[in-house]
């Protein structure tokens, strides 16, 4: 381990949604402070724009339920100087940002300018198709990164509806991921289902001759096998000359929810049911012994992957609203309903309900296994990522990714050199990308610096602080050895966090190596 400072590139964050949060907030918090120079964003295909005035408020609506926002935050929040991608794109050139900026064409906005109200309910024709294609292309060369999409079914919109993009059949997909062939550069990025499979993905990578960046590879102790088996499909399209990588987390999926926006259980099958439901009726619905069975026989299955996957003692309350709940604070449900004599999932429900939904759960749902996530890290076609930064804003926040895989991985686990975890955060990335004078530092470079102390590097504890439009809240946490930050040769951080003045040296990236 390196003794004294050690200055290094800036962290490319490769996976936020800070789409929303930048027309209000150019800094970017929390992540130049936690030594990102560098955020792209659009992934998953939530984007805001292109939007017509009309679909502002469905659009809204969908990254309240997607991306754990609050609807009030996003409403005074978001400042709509813009309809298409390129004066969406614009905007950002004129008020530039604390760090470099570079934006997918997103899916489900697409589909919602072209299909309306229809975006969320059908496949598309092909003249809706076609003109998809034209916005995509119009996007890329207005100087976008890339098409992003999911097809997780995890990713549903306001009142349960699926997001616009979970609609698209593969033909769809053949057409508009293969245009980036057209364009000669970008990267196609997708947040995936358990039905789509990795062969298609390397298809669509040979009809674009485009990177194919796959999200989210997260281990699940209850299916401990099933991401090493796409990890060696996505190898195998390599060995015959394809671009795929997976995505992968050096951080734990944990989450704080109350049930009035459940994120973790959402994906579920049994749970549609109850999805849209407010008030009483959401109440009454979990009440019911014959949902509640549904959802235990459906975590009991085996699966590919799901979020959760009923480990009663991953899940914790945090909070209770009534005083004589207060002995269940900091304690599992899984040991809670043991002293109660009950199962956990009544245990939980009953919790919430008496409480008005209020209560705060915390739950590790994903990456708990150390000696797994450290393979997946060190696997030759992998990309560190899915920090979120920018959404899930009450639930968790993982814009200190980077730090933690120096800190932990590296110093502290020893499953990584430094070397090798900077290389992974900075010159990868940028390569993958196609970022031409970033993620060295090499004479010509962009001077997008970070320096830190590595015998301390690392990110500091969670902790709720209320910044946000209105005075709402957001899950932050604080970096914890950085003693400085630089974005194109200027200081935007330090060892005490973001500097005074609000510095914007960042600027929006349009132009990428083919």
């Amino acid at each position: 381990m390196p003794t004294g400072l050690a200055l290094m590139p800036g962290i490319i964050d490769n996976h936020t949604h800070y789409d929303a949060q930048i027309t209000w907030d150019s800094a970017l918090s929390p992540s130049p402070a936690l030594g990102v120079t560098t955020a792209i964003i659009g992934n998953c295909g939530f984007t805001i724009a292109p939007c017509r005035p009309a679909d502002r408020e469905l659009i809204m609506r969908n990254l309240t339920q997607v991306e754990g926002m609050s609807l009030d935050v996003l409403r005074q929040g978001i400042r709509w100087d813009f309809e298409s991608i390129p004066q969406y794109l614009a905007m950002l050139d004129r008020q530039g940002a604390a760090v470099n900026i570079a934006a997918f064409a997103g899916h489900s906005s697409l589909r919602t300018w072209v299909m309306g109200e229809q975006a969320p309910k059908r496949a598309a024709t092909p003249a809706e198709v076609q003109e998809m294609k034209r916005l995509l292309q119009e996007a890329m060369q207005a100087g976008a990164i890339g098409f992003a999409t999911s097809t997780s079914p995890a990713h549903n919109g306001e009142g349960g509806i699926p997001m616009p993009s979970r609609l698209a059949d593969d033909d769809e997909l053949r057409t508009l991921v293969g245009s980036l062939k057209e364009s000669g550069r970008g990267v196609f990025m997708l947040t995936k289902g358990g039905q789509t499979k990795i062969d298609f993905l390397e298809e669509l990578s040979a009809l674009s001759g485009r990177p194919v960046i796959i999200a989210a590879l997260l281990h699940n102790k209850t299916n401990p096998h099933a991401v090493f088996k796409e990890l060696e499909a996505i190898a195998q399209a390599n060995a015959r000359g394809r671009r795929l990588v997976g995505a992968v987390s050096c951080c734990p999926l944990t989450m704080d929810f109350t049930l009035h926006s459940p994120y973790p259980v959402e994906g579920l099958e049994s749970w549609k049911r109850v999805l849209g439901l407010k008030g009483e009726a959401f109440k009454v619905a979990i009440s019911h012994k014959d949902f509640r069975d549904a959802m235990r026989a459906e975590i009991a299955a085996p699966a590919v992957f799901r979020l959760f996957n009923g480990e009663w003692d991953q899940v914790q309350v945090v909070q209770v609203a009534a005083p004589e709940h207060a002995r269940y604070e900091q304690r599992s449900i899984a040991e809670l309903a043991r002293e109660s004599g009950v199962d956990p999932l009544d245990f939980m429900f009953d919790l919430a309900i008496a409480e008005n939904l209020d209560t705060v759960f915390t739950a590790t749902m994903l990456n708990s296994d150390e000696e797994a996530v450290g393979r997946m890290l060190n696997h030759p076609n992998t990309l560190v990522s899915l920090s979120d930064a920018g959404a899930h804003l009450t639930f968790f926040n993982d814009a200190a990714f980077g730090l933690h895989l120096m800190g932990h991985w590296s110093r502290e686990l020893g499953k990584m050199p430094l070397e090798e975890a900077v290389r992974r955060l900075t010159g990868q990335t940028a390569a993958l990308y196609g970022f031409t004078n970033r993620g060295l530092l090499k004479v010509g470079h962009a001077a997008d610096l970070l320096l830190f102390d590595p015998a301390t590097v690392g990110r500091g504890p969670k902790r709720r602080v209320n910044d946000l439009p209105g005075g709402a809240a957001r899950l932050h946490t604080d970096a914890v050895g950085v003693k400085g930050v630089w974005v194109n040769g200027v200081k935007v951080a330090d060892g005490s966090g973001m500097l005074a003045g609000s510095p914007r040296p960042g600027v929006l990236m349009r132009e990428f190596a083919a």
